[in-house]
Formats: C-alpha cells, sequence, structure tokens
C-alpha cells in the first residue's frame, strides 16, 4: 500500500478514540466522589431536567415546525425559566462557572453558528444558554424527557442513513438562514460527530451551503484529566457522565470568534467556505488540522475477520477519491469489475485510468496514480484500484470485496485464484504488507496447487474467524498499492491459468 518510506503520517492521532488513564491519586479522588458527591449531583442533575421538561413541553405542544410562534409574554417567561434551570443544572454538574469570551452576534448578523470541537454531549451546554436551533438526528426527539427539550429549540432533523433526507435538512437550514433573523439562530457542530479535540476533522459543507455570515464558536473544556470526550472507541456515555460528575468542578471556555463573511469565490464553493473556517477555529484552538471525516471512521474501527489492520493508506486514497467527486456504489463495482474481465491488459496508465474511470486527466487522478505501485511502463494495475475502493465504501463488508476481487482474478472454467493474487487482494483489503498465504494453503483440504475458490475460501473464513491471526503471515505496515511478488508488478495474468 502507501509506502512509508521518508513519508511522515498525515493523520496523526486517530480523533475517534479516547482513553482514560487514572493515576493512583485519580483513583483515590474518584472513590471518595462516588460514595459522597456522586449521588447527589446526579440526583440534582435528574430533578433539574425533570423540571426543565413541562416547561418545554408546554411550549412546543401544538406547535407548527414550519412557522415562527410570535414571541408572546407567557413563551418569554417560558424561555427564561428554562435558561435558568438549565444553568441550574449545569451547576449542578460541575459546571459551576463557564468562562465565555467574545461576543455573539445577533441573528441578522450571522444566522448561523458553528461549533468546534464537538467531542461530547456535554456540548449541549452552549445550546441550553442561548436556546438556538440546532441539527440533530431524528432519533433524538424519540429520547425521553431529553428528546422533549430538543424539540422546543426547534431543530432541524436529519436522518443520516437516508440522501433524501440530508438534502431536506440542508434546504431548511437555507429556508431559515435566509428568513432574515426571523427564526432562531442555528447553531450547528460541522464536524458531525465526536472527536477527542486533538485536531479538527472535516467539516461538512451544511452550514456553509447558504453562503450567509456564520459565526465561529469554539470550546475548550479545561481539567487536566479529561473525562468529556465520548468517542466512537473509549469509554461509554455513563462512564464519562459519572467520570465528570466526579471531579470537583469542570472548566469549560466558551468563544465567539468574530464574524466570518464569506467571499464571492467561497458563497459558490461551500467546501472552500468550510475549510477556510475550520482553519480559523483551529488556528483559535491552536489544535492541528485532519483530513479524516465523519465517514473515515467506517474504516478506522471496520469490524469482521478481515477488518482493515492499518487504515491509513485506505483512509489517504478514500480522500483523495473524494477530491474526485467520484460516487462508489455496489452497481458501480459490479459494473467496473465485469469491464476489468474484458480487458485485454490490466495494467492501465493515467490517460487509460482516466478513460476507465469517465473522468479528465488531472493533479487528484496523479495523486491517487501514485498511490499505487507501477511497473517499468508506470501502468498500474485496475483491479488493485477497484478492490481500494470496495474496501473504503464497505470496510466492515470485506466478503463482498473478496467476492468482488474474485470475479476479477479467477479462471474462468475452475473459478480458482491464484495464491499471488489472493495475497495481493488482502495486502489492500488489510491495509498491511508482504501477506504469506502459506500457512493457510497448507490447512486446506487436498493436494497444495497454489489456488482457490471463493467458496472454499469463504468456508475456510467461517470455520476459521481468527484466520488472519493465525493463518496469515504479514507485517502490519503501510505499503503501495500492489503485492511484493516480482511477477505480480511484470503484468503476469493468472486468469487463464489451468
Amino acid at each position: 500500500m502507501i509506502s512509508s518510506g521518508n513519508r511522515p503520517s498525515r493523520w496523526g492521532r486517530n480523533p475517534f478514540v479516547h482513553t482514560i488513564k487514572l493515576n493512583k491519586a485519580d483513583k483515590i479522588k474518584i472513590g471518595l466522589m462516588s460514595v459522597t458527591v456522586f449521588p447527589v449531583r446526579l440526583l440534582m442533575v435528574s430533578f433539574f431536567m425533570l423540571l426543565a421538561w413541562p416547561f418545554a413541553f408546554a411550549a412546543s405542544f401544538g406547535r407548527s415546525e414550519f412557522i415562527v410562534d410570535s414571541q408572546s409574554w407567557w413563551r418569554s417567561f417560558i424561555k427564561g425559566s428554562l435558561s435558568v434551570i438549565m444553568r441550574a443544572m449545569w451547576f449542578c454538574g460541575g459546571f459551576h462557572w463557564i468562562n465565555v469570551k467574545g461576543q455573539r452576534a445577533t441573528s441578522s448578523e450571522a444566522p448561523i453558528i458553528t461549533v468546534a470541537p464537538h467531542s461530547s454531549y456535554f456540548d449541549a451546554i452552549p445550546i441550553t444558554l442561548t436556546m438556538c436551533s440546532i441539527v440533530s438526528k431524528l432519533e433524538s426527539g424519540s429520547l425521553p424527557i431529553w428528546g422533549t427539550l430538543i424539540k422546543y429549540i426547534r431543530p432541524v432533523f436529519v436522518f443520516r442513513s437516508d440522501q433524501d433526507s440530508r438534502k431536506q435538512s440542508v434546504e431548511e437550514i437555507k429556508r431559515r438562514a435566509c428568513s432574515g433573523g426571523e427564526w432562531p439562530q442555528i447553531m450547528i457542530f460541522p464536524e458531525g460527530t465526536c472527536t477527542n479535540r486533538t485536531s479538527l476533522i472535516l467539516f461538512k459543507a451544511g452550514a456553509f451551503i447558504p453562503g450567509l455570515p456564520v459565526q465561529p464558536v469554539v470550546l475548550r473544556y479545561q481539567n487536566k484529566l479529561d473525562t468529556i470526550s465520548w468517542t466512537w472507541r473509549g469509554p461509554g456515555a455513563f462512564k464519562i457522565l459519572w467520570l465528570t460528575l466526579c471531579q470537583p468542578h469542570n472548566a469549560m471556555e466558551i468563544e465567539y470568534l468574530p464574524v466570518y463573511t464569506p467571499s464571492d469565490e467561497e458563497k459558490e464553493n461551500p467546501t472552500l467556505f468550510a475549510n477556510n473556517v475550520r482553519k480559523l477555529m483551529a488556528k483559535a484552538l491552536e489544535v492541528p488540522l485532519t483530513d479524516l471525516s465523519f465517514e473515515d471512521r467506517e474504516i478506522s474501527f471496520s469490524q469482521g475477520p478481515l477488518r482493515i489492520h492499518n487504515p491509513s493508506s485506505l483512509l489517504e486514497f478514500n480522500l483523495l477519491v473524494r477530491r474526485l467527486r467520484l460516487k462508489i456504489t455496489d452497481s458501480l463495482l459490479k459494473e467496473q469489475a465485469s469491464r476489468v474481465r474484458k480487458l485485454q491488459r490490466h495494467k492501465l496508465n493515467l490517460q487509460d485510468l482516466a478513460c476507465f474511470l469517465h473522468l479528465p486527466v488531472t493533479e487528484t487522478l496523479q495523486e491517487v496514480s501514485n498511490l499505487f505501485v507501477k511497473d517499468e511502463d508506470g501502468h498500474i494495475d485496475i483491479r488493485h484500484f477497484i478492490i481500494a475502493m470496495s474496501t473504503i465504501y464497505r470496510p466492515s463488508r470485506s466478503m463482498k470485496t473478496l467476492k468482488l476481487a474474485f470475479k476479477m482474478y479467477a479462471n474462468e472454467d475452475s473459478g480458482e485464484v491464484h495464491e499471488d493474487d489472493l495475497a495481493s487482494t488482502l495486502e489492500i483489503m488489510l491495509g498491511v504488507k508482504e501477506v504469506d498465504l502459506s500457512m493457510l494453503f497448507m490447512e486446506l483440504d487436498g493436494p497444495d496447487t497454489g489456488k482457490i475458490t471463493y467458496d472454499e475460501l469463504h468456508h475456510f473464513i467461517e470455520q476459521h474467524p481468527r484466520v488472519v491471526y493465525d493463518y496469515l503471515d504479514f507485517k502490519d505496515h503501510p505499503r503501495k498499492f500492489c503485492i511484493r511478488r516480482p511477477n505480480a508488478c511484470n503484468g503476469q495474468n493468472h486468469n487463464k491459468d489451468n
């Protein structure tokens, strides 16, 4: 895969992973707080949340989702009461004082507020302090008690797995943002997921599509022991709550940065707009940028017997594929695999690759091509490219990728794939180099022919779910997308072996 050579890692620490390391003093403190302060805090936080529910329910009952109600005296009273109740709740949770820097812009000055980094459910604090609308997962509205509080602030709900829902959410954001201050400000966490705050991941474009001024807001949790971060791999929701409520004080700072007004170019290019705001916020936070995105977490945490072991090469490939605006689907992969079977040669130069993908020759495509080991004529194996695309598209459905590879490599008569070609496929799928399949082929029934069918391999993996650890030998380092055997890079084709 990508050669490690003199090339430094562009990803740094994985932003989707968080571990809490407790020293002896921390353990003693948490032990004492657990039997004294924690039960009281938990009781008081629960009390104030329950107290807020009837206010939120009364204010949102029978309310239209598309029309802004007039701000009557009783709605103003409920809003003020909820603000006091929620601030009291956070105070009981150990957030005794919250340092607010800068000046919040009005809705007419900046209809959208972008907040980062997003690292925890405690990020709800600035929402409850401002009562801004938010963009929230559809299922959040169904949560007991908390769901009613979310509905009160008139969120824009989105069903992440539904593309039409995402489009409708963007249109609703545009409609509200362009209302001239009629609707409340929308507070958006453009990262789209929680991270450990060590870097800023790529921003989603939704907040920037309207092309209107936004106000960036940065959050800082300043305790030395980070009990706040709630990531995809790390302590669960209750453990985070327990450890945070066991801290004597939870220091937090909210900083409102100056309103960012987009240029004409940024208005036409939401991605550029988002990236420039992200750079500004990273500078204020003094953290690096990383080119990882919400979708990359699936590559980082793939599951299954053939899960990705070293994702760095595939993450880089995924980034470049996004820049190419190459939309990967099941039908596209099947169509490409069928076309590959009909090719007289599988080694393509840059122009051939562009033609195969129906893309122009660009600098980005050149970068993609450079990820793959080339032969002496500068050609890459298009089958390696398709396997890599399938892996980033469905990282936890590795058997589908394996079946696709067999479709491209297998002998037409016997359905067998040569050992070298299987090793090449697994190196790409696992993100490793120099896969040795000797032990696996020795365990197969029958004579060792150096070939295997998909059904034989599928059955073997079902019988041996730890196949990667027990029967494969490899180096857990990224390399270029090519197998290590000399004949594999010479363009030798095993499809016609008898």
